[in-house]
């Protein structure tokens, strides 16, 4: 079974576990009972949360799905944010930067955004379409606890749009509780 696969699921069933109990995570992420190869990534990924979908609100599931965040490069990007911070005094003065704006970054509206032109997933690289966005607050996760780490402070992530359930970007709305520093 692919390495990507399996700890995605890993990381799923602790997160399902968290919220419910086995039985539930085990129904809903078939961890034992799937037969090796048997799915792709797409086809799994589509079951797996059109049944998490099925036994939680939209809330759990979002909750759910932003605890799978897998973390990979945020090293590298939390010190790029810490830089950004460091040379600016405010959220638009951050997100006016030429390195924020070539990491994805913008401010309109009084927000803070953060898109991408491609998706970031390694588990989705395969998969052409998505059934819904649930599987992306993973990466809503990842943005939350990176720019908690950067700004010291809590924060929002809403997730807009995802290249992977058919829109032309993936984009979400960064909300700081804090707007200057």
């Amino acid at each position: 079974m692919d390495s990507i696969r399996q700890m995605q699921k890993d990381t799923l069933y602790k997160a399902i576990e968290s919220m419910s109990n086995e039985e539930t995570a085990e129904k809903i992420v078939c961890r034992e009972t799937e037969i090796i190869g048997e799915q792709g990534n797409e086809e799994w990924v589509n079951s797996t949360m059109s049944r998490l979908e099925k036994q939680f609100d939209a809330a759990t599931v979002k909750e759910i799905r932003m605890k799978c965040q897998c973390g990979y490069g945020i090293d590298e990007r939390l010190e790029l944010l810490k830089d950004l911070l460091a040379s600016s005094s405010n959220l638009e003065e951050f997100a006016g930067m030429q390195k924020a704006q070539e990491a994805g970054l913008f401010y309109r509206d009084g927000s803070l955004y953060l898109k991408f032109g491609f998706c970031p997933c390694p588990m989705l690289m395969d998969v052409k379409k998505l059934d819904t966005m649930t599987w992306c607050q993973c990466t809503a996760g990842y943005s939350k606890v990176l720019f908690e780490k950067a700004f010291g402070c809590q924060v929002e992530v809403e997730l807009l749009k995802s290249i992977k359930a058919g829109d032309d970007i993936c984009l979400m709305r960064i909300l700081p509780e804090i707007t200057t520093w």
